[in-house]
């Protein structure tokens, strides 16, 4: 060997893994105050800086069936002002103390988050309280996010990707609030000033409350702040309603939404999964990794790598509080709608009936152990991952054990995940294009039902079989 051959050899190596870094803790404290409120208390201290979330167990499946993202709108206005604060004394005492503010709904959740700096951490506490007591909802600041809402509709119905995603809930929940994940037009027209207050009064509720607070601080002097200034909170926590159940789906079935002169098509497939309590959780999301989940996937070298169908394939488990849903997704070509389809059965039956290899395995687990580790690296990070576990009533030490439950699954628990939870036998289908390009390559998958892209919300039709 030359000592050229020999220098491109040594460039080219790949080096090996080293060890797996242990995951340093911080400190965690976890209390419920005499109203309700559940504080979790987590010290970190590379930055000075803290974050405070204030989640609350409402969102918006519990208004979908009559008032659906009223819970989104609530919380745009509930920021906007007190009974003590306008907008603008608001921003100005962010502006104070080096503070971010953000509030948001989600299917199952509620929030107010404020990240500073920690030497503020009263003045933080002092803004969520009252922001989440004395919210004065201005008539002004209301219209105004209602025109944003009503722009963001138009524009998220002209969509691929927006309408593949709200075709397919409608089609997988049914009559399950889940079903719902957007309002139509008329529906944010007809809301008003009481039916955000109403919301409010009864969901942002110490009793139906998450605090976790992350940040460069000592624990006994937050949890004395934290009880003076939301102790004297109380309001009774909601009463929670009971859901009908999501549709048994038989059979694979195709739900084309006829969106005309479109060059690429919107291809969604999937069906129910599980939630964050399952059993199969651990086994499922290393599956879902190993199929489509991460960029050196199965789904990503065959349709992407291999074929060039698509630039972003992937596929995604979902946990909602109730249930989950697993999904494979694409945008292509119109001519290779079948081709993309075609592959992602095909990869998802051969993790049914073979098992992953045993390099395969390692280099998804070493991917997932990798992601959570940088995921829990911030503040941000562990704020997400407590709030996983706190909302969801995962074990307390689930966080501590999660790359070491992952590192003990085989490739028998990945080809078992994917025999219950990859059910492409009754798969639910939904491509989103122009049917006379498309027509007929979706009838080689299963029954054809159509729909017109242009009807403004799922519930305004039940579209037309082929």
């Amino acid at each position: 060997m030359t000592p050229t051959d020999t220098l491109n050899a040594a460039v080219n190596a790949v080096p090996a893994l080293g060890h797996e870094r242990s995951v340093e803790w911080p400190m965690r404290t976890m209390r419920i105050l005499p109203n309700g409120l559940q504080i979790v208390i987590a010290e970190s201290h590379n930055f000075p800086k803290m974050i405070a979330q204030l989640f609350f167990r409402s969102g918006n499946s519990v208004v979908a069936a009559t008032q659906p993202g009223l819970a989104d709108i609530t919380a745009a206005v509930v920021r906007t002002g007190t009974h003590s604060r306008t907008s603008e004394s608001i921003e100005e005492d962010l502006r104070r103390i080096g503070s971010d503010l953000g509030t948001s709904a989600g299917a199952d959740t509620s929030a107010i988050s404020v990240a500073g700096l920690s030497e503020f951490s009263r003045d933080i506490f002092e803004l969520i309280v009252d922001l989440a007591r004395n919210a004065s909802f201005p008539v002004g600041d209301f219209e105004r996010i209602r025109r944003q809402r009503l722009e963001e509709l138009r524009i998220e119905r002209t969509t691929p990707g927006f309408i593949s995603g709200e075709r397919f809930r409608h089609i997988l929940f049914g009559a399950h609030p889940y079903a719902t994940i957007a309002p139509s037009e008329q529906q944010v027209q007809s809301y008003r000033i009481d039916d955000l207050k109403n919301y409010y009064a009864h969901h942002y509720s110490p009793a139906n409350a998450l605090l976790i607070v992350v940040g460069d601080f000592d624990t006994e002097k937050i949890l004395d702040q934290v009880d003076q200034l939301f102790g004297q909170w109380h309001s009774p926590a909601p009463t929670p309603a009971a859901n009908p159940a999501p549709p048994r789906h038989q059979g694979r079935r195709v739900h084309l939404v006829h969106l005309p002169g479109t060059v690429q098509t919107d291809v969604l497939v999937g069906n129910l999964g599980i939630t964050r309590l399952d059993p199969d959780w651990y086994r499922l999301a290393l599956a879902n990794s190993i199929y489509g989940g991460a960029f050196n996937s199965r789904l990503v070298m065959n349709i992407r790598e291999q074929k060039g169908y698509t630039y972003s394939p992937r596929s995604s488990v979902v946990a909602l509080r109730e249930y989950g849903y697993f999904t494979i997704h694409a945008a292509v070509r119109n001519d290779v709608v079948a081709a993309t389809l075609t592959e992602m059965f095909y990869e998802a039956d051969r993790m049914r009936s073979l098992p992953v290899g045993a390099q395969e395995l390692l280099d998804a687990q070493s991917y997932m152990s990798g992601v959570f580790s940088l995921g829990v690296a911030t503040q941000d990070g562990l704020v997400t991952q407590l709030s996983s576990v706190y909302l969801n009533r995962l074990p307390e030490n689930y966080l501590d054990t999660y790359r070491e439950s992952i590192r003990a699954l085989s490739a028998e628990d990945v080809m078992l995940a994917a025999r219950r939870h990859f059910d492409s036998a009754n798969a639910q289908i939904v491509i989103v294009g122009d049917r006379a390009q498309i027509g007929e390559q979706a009838a080689l998958f299963g029954e054809v039902t159509n729909y017109d892209a242009h009807e403004s919300h799922p519930e305004s039709h039940k579209g037309t079989l082929l």
